[in-house]
């Protein structure tokens, strides 16, 4: 994996304009790792994915985070100041198998393949469809079963034992209100939260390039291989 140039984030900010969260992710890793190819970056679990992303946001804009969260209790907005390392965590398991109510199930850890065919705008369906790509064999008392068969209690118990064996596809950050100092949490999305930089830093970086092609007639190709703090030392030249 390499870091992004000011272009490669453009193209990509470009390309993801109309794309959803799966899309977006999968666009910023190929622009990111020239060395894989889409098929292997889509199978990626989704917590070997948002490792990924977590270090290419570190290369891009910094080690540092930081978020807002809403506390539950009083509704006060609380603002969090994040270390990138702080939020890696485990690799994945790679097989895992679950015992519940007469059931016996083998499951593989969701990619983002299976996020995005999961594309039915009912969650409870979307859930099943998801689960129906994961799941490797199921069994009832010996009996093949499939996984629109399953009850609801062993799909809830299912997905509990995928968010453990890949633990960095839910992150969950800790919180106490300043105000009531109530405790609670908050779930961190890396996909979302970096695309949201991305497309704040290409609003910026757009008007950065109308103003130096106005006033010196570069062209966009030339500004953006301008180091930032170059970029930024002509922007105060010129008083914008």
């Amino acid at each position: 994996m390499r870091a992004l140039s000011a272009s490669d984030l453009l193209t990509v900010w470009e390309r993801g304009l109309q794309a959803g969260p799966v899309r977006r992710a999968l666009e910023l890793l190929s622009a990111a790792c020239p060395e894989s190819d889409a098929e292997a970056l889509a199978s990626l679990t989704i917590g070997q994915r948002d490792a990924l992303l977590l270090r290419l946001r570190d290369w891009t804009f910094g080690p540092q985070l930081t978020a807002l969260a809403v506390c539950a209790a009083c509704g006060t907005q609380i603002e969090l100041s994040i270390r990138v390392a702080d939020l890696l965590g485990a690799e994945p398991e790679r097989e895992v198998s679950l015992a519940a109510d007469g059931y016996d199930l083998r499951l593989r850890p969701p990619n983002s393949d299976d996020l995005a065919a999961a594309d039915d705008p009912d969650l409870a369906r979307a859930r099943v469809q998801v689960l129906e790509r994961c799941l490797l064999s199921a069994r009832y008392l010996n009996t093949p079963v499939k996984a629109a068969e399953l009850p609801d209690a062993v799909l809830d118990a299912a997905e509990r034992r995928l968010a453990a064996a890949d633990p960095q596809a839910d992150i969950r950050l800790s919180i106490t209100c300043p105000d009531c100092e109530a405790p609670g949490s908050t779930t961190f999305d890396i996909v979302s939260f970096f695309w949201r930089e991305i497309e704040a830093w290409a609003g910026r970086i757009l008007r950065e390039v109308h103003t130096l092609a106005a006033v010196y007639g570069w062209g966009e190709r030339e500004i953006l291989a301008l180091s930032p703090l170059r970029r930024q030392c002509y922007l105060e030249l010129v008083g914008a």
